[in-house]
């Protein structure tokens, strides 16, 4: 019989399914991978963690459930940095303990460090550790690790081409003729385990592109002009989440195919409290964008949310169909 090793889908998984999928079925795992988040995942989630945490860890807590009983293993790296001279959240780095200290009677957890910050030298003895837990067999891990990259490179490509995590997620992608011509584009940020989770995000992706608006974010912009346009911000942004929200808003606020942008928050994330305060400002100073702020937490009603991106949709609307009556100095210009 296969190892079971569980996976999660919270938190972190749609930045890096393709790879860890891939690597743990490559090792001869049998992977098995948690529900869609759905209200009792979310209600088991808060029952299990302490008040204090955020919506996103109160639903990895859920996820964490959900495969509690139907695995072997599962996969909970602590996660301290993923670039150079750079931090993720610290929700990550605790997070195998808190999960090991919140739920009782899990399966064996595989919580290797990832730590980046330095250098990524450390990478394959990262890797053969993690593999370690399914086979000692070193050169089956290292070809399973290239084969995964490989899967991980062409995961890659779809995002540089437009598609987002969550479409990659379908057998049945859309192709790029149908689904991005001819559309006006929203910039939709906040970090990726609130505006791809469909349930968290009250399916604000799929919302938006009812009103036949194209949805871009972090993702879809380039890594290089991102980095360089976060370089020029006061003081380096040592945050990974934080740099890659910043440099996009510097990299859209120029951008006339962006014809409005909307910060998806998670309520209690002080990283969101920083970063959305100092986008609104960049955003409002430097541009006549519309920009709106969704604040989200397990209480937040879906109608209230709905009722603000139909105000976005019509204000979006209203300038587009308005801008040529309006002068340099955004005043009125009337004719009969």
């Amino acid at each position: 019989m296969p190892i079971k090793v569980g996976i999660p889908s919270a938190l972190l998984f749609y930045d890096y399914y393709p790879l860890w999928i891939t690597f743990f079925e490559e090792l001869g795992a049998d992977v098995i991978v948690s529900k869609n988040t759905n209200k009792e995942i979310v209600d088991m989630g808060i029952k299990n963690t302490v008040d204090e945490a955020c919506l996103p860890v109160k639903v990895f807590h859920g996820h964490v459930l959900d495969l509690k009983n139907k695995v072997d293993l599962i996969f909970i790296p602590r996660i301290t940095s993923v670039s150079k001279y750079e931090y993720i959240c610290p929700k990550f780095c605790g997070l195998p303990e808190m999960i090991k200290y919140s739920i009782k009677d899990l399966p064996e957890i595989i919580d290797t460090n990832i730590d980046f910050r330095k250098s990524k030298k450390n990478l394959n003895r990262t890797v053969m550790e993690i593999g370690g837990y399914i086979t000692k067999d070193v050169k089956k891990i290292k070809n399973a690790f290239e084969i995964a990259m490989k899967e991980y490179s062409r995961y890659k490509d779809l995002i540089k081409k437009g598609f987002l995590p969550i479409d990659t997620l379908k057998k049945d992608i859309y192709s790029k003729g149908d689904f991005f011509r001819g559309k006006a584009k929203v910039l939709l940020l906040g970090h990726p385990y609130n505006i791809y989770d469909p349930h968290i995000s009250m399916d604000l992706v799929q919302k938006l592109r009812k009103h036949n608006l194209t949805v871009v974010t972090c993702e879809s912009f380039c890594e290089e002009a991102m980095n360089e346009k976060a370089a020029t911000l006061d003081k380096k942004m040592f945050w990974s989440f934080g740099r890659k929200i910043l440099g996009t808003v510097l990299s859209a606020i120029k951008n006339d195919e962006i014809c409005g942008i909307i910060y998806l928050s998670s309520f209690g994330c002080g990283l969101d409290s920083v970063i959305g305060d100092i986008a609104e400002r960049r955003i409002r100073r430097d541009s006549n964008k519309p920009f709106t702020l969704l604040t989200i937490d397990e209480h937040t009603g879906e109608a209230g949310v709905d009722t603000r991106i139909e105000a976005f949709v019509d204000m979006i609307k209203w300038r587009d169909e308005h801008e040529n009556n309006l002068s340099p100095h955004r005043k009125f210009i009337h004719s009969n």
